[in-house]
């Protein structure tokens, strides 16, 4: 039997301080999307509730301070165009990533060093961010940078969601250039540690299709994607392998740990293994682009490795937590992030309700014990995500929990052997790992569009904002229950 005790719930919450932290920060950024205060008065909040509660020790008052904290920071933070829309001039941009073909056009993410006052001819510095199209004939090259003569037009295709997303992430609007347009192409940025993993992908022999997915996967390079290869993996609930996430980066920390479980054997072995470890993981998010997601998972994984190292015990959802709250002081815009989003709840979703039933379904079999493991984490993130994707996309893939453990199992594959030959690309090894990491990836794929074209594998339908946060709240209610249970212990009775 099971009983209901809130000292229970206070017990476990006490173990998760960061999570104490973050609930009430992130909820001042969310409000800073809707209302907008003067910073004085926001100052003074700040100052008033940190001196209440500093002298009084009010619970209240520290709500209070990490709300308006976090008021503030989303207002100081918000990404503010650098550039001027709408009138036509000169600019100095760089090619970020590789330029993605889509028949009539070129597409690329571009950053603006400079552009050019039309009125007096003087030159100013930017840092805000382009979606650069080129035609056909105008051929775009990574990392270059260019002088061009144009007009920066605000996004007016899409959603309302897409265009307030594109905006948090600094980008000031679209750019169409072409040969007339071009009036200088400049010597290239230096290569960065993700056009390098690029690169080395390139060496491997694969056919196009099953390269463009291990380059995602690896790399978070989506190049090479058609429309038809986008289109299955999202229908049947596997985009999520697309994009280098948190996932990823747990598949490389796991894998490398036990990769190097023999490190400890030597002196000061387990410092060796540590460090190893934790470089690794950061160097693959690096060759990724330091997407939201995978830095998340990263941050997780060193203190995961630190607590190992240290002997301290693990608290996984405090650990999240913390590298959530990392994350928003250093961007609050991440907050409304829909892969930041889809992350964090995945990972919660696991570690609340995932890793206990794992436990609870144990076995004496260890390999059945791993696919029962699998199968579970794999049908908590897709429950827990669902409504978000329904909400963002206006689809579930119900197929997509069935075939999950096993694409994440194939996609293991994959970006492990990629990740091992971004490390060391040795010449005589590139056929092996080629042969891996492309029959994998073709694996991957084939699975995608047989459950893609499965009647009844996806429900088109797209939640309310009331509709999902109130799914969302019952997910809470139903975690602080279950935080609540306790045991009740049995006397057996004499005979």
């Amino acid at each position: 039997m099971n009983a209901f005790r809130l000292s229970r719930l206070t017990q476990r919450l006490d173990r998760m301080p960061m999570l104490k932290l973050l609930a009430p920060f992130a909820a001042g950024i969310a409000l800073a999307g809707a209302y907008e205060l003067p910073l004085w008065l926001l100052a003074a909040a700040f100052v008033w509730t940190g001196v209440v509660a500093l002298l009084m020790h009010s619970s209240a008052a520290t709500l209070g301070m990490l709300l308006t904290a976090g008021f503030a920071a989303a207002q100081l933070r918000m990404p503010e165009v650098s550039v001027p829309r709408n009138v036509p001039t000169d600019y100095e941009i760089t090619v970020e990533g590789y330029p993605a073909d889509r028949g009539r056009y070129t597409v690329a993410d571009a950053s603006v060093a400079a552009w050019r006052n039309p009125a007096n001819g003087r030159w100013h510095a930017s840092d805000a961010r382009l979606r650069l199209y080129a035609d056909s004939l105008t051929a775009l090259q990574p990392g270059e940078r260019i002088r061009c003569r144009g007009t920066i037009r605000p996004f007016r295709g899409g959603a309302e969601s897409y265009r307030r997303l594109m905006q948090r992430r600094g980008y000031a609007g679209t750019l169409w250039v072409g040969e007339s347009s071009l009036l200088e192409r400049l010597e290239r940025a230096p290569s960065d540690l993700h056009r390098g993993a690029v690169e080395r992908l390139s060496r491997l022999k694969m056919e196009p299709e099953a390269a463009a997915v291990v380059e995602a996967m690896a790399a978070g390079e989506r190049r090479g994607l058609t429309t038809s290869v986008r289109e299955a993996y999202s229908r049947s609930g596997l985009a999520h392998l697309l994009a280098v996430s948190g996932l990823h980066t747990g598949i490389v920390f796991v894998l490398i740990n036990a990769l190097l479980w023999w490190l400890p054997l030597l002196r000061r072995g387990h410092l060796a293994k540590n460090l190893l470890a934790i470089g690794a993981v950061w160097l693959f998010v690096a060759a990724a682009g330091f997407p939201p997601s995978a830095i998340r998972a990263a941050v997780m994984c060193t203190v995961l490795q630190t607590a190992l190292a240290s002997g301290s015990e693990y608290v996984g959802m405090n650990a999240l937590a913390t590298a959530a709250l990392l994350m928003l002081l250093w961007n609050p815009n991440w907050l409304a992030d829909i892969s930041f989003q889809l992350s964090f709840v995945a990972v919660a979703g696991i570690l609340a309700w995932g890793v206990p039933l794992c436990r609870r379904c144990r076995t004496r079999r260890r390999w059945l014990n791993a696919l029962i493991d699998a199968y579970l984490i794999g049908l908590v993130a897709s429950v827990a995500t669902a409504p978000l994707i329904a909400h963002t996309f206006g689809s579930t893939p119900l197929a997509g929990m069935i075939i999950n453990p096993l694409a994440i199992a194939l996609a293991g594959v994959v970006v492990f052997g990629a990740t091992l030959w971004m490390l060391l690309p040795l010449g005589p090894l590139a056929p092996a790992f080629a042969f891996v990491t492309g029959h994998a990836a073709e694996a991957i794929t084939a699975l995608a569009r047989t459950t893609a074209a499965l009647p009844g594998g996806a429900v088109e339908y797209t939640l309310s904002t009331p509709q999902t946060t109130a799914l969302y709240a019952l997910y809470l209610v139903a975690t602080l229950a279950a935080w609540s249970r306790e045991a009740k212990k049995s006397v057996p009775l004499s005979t």
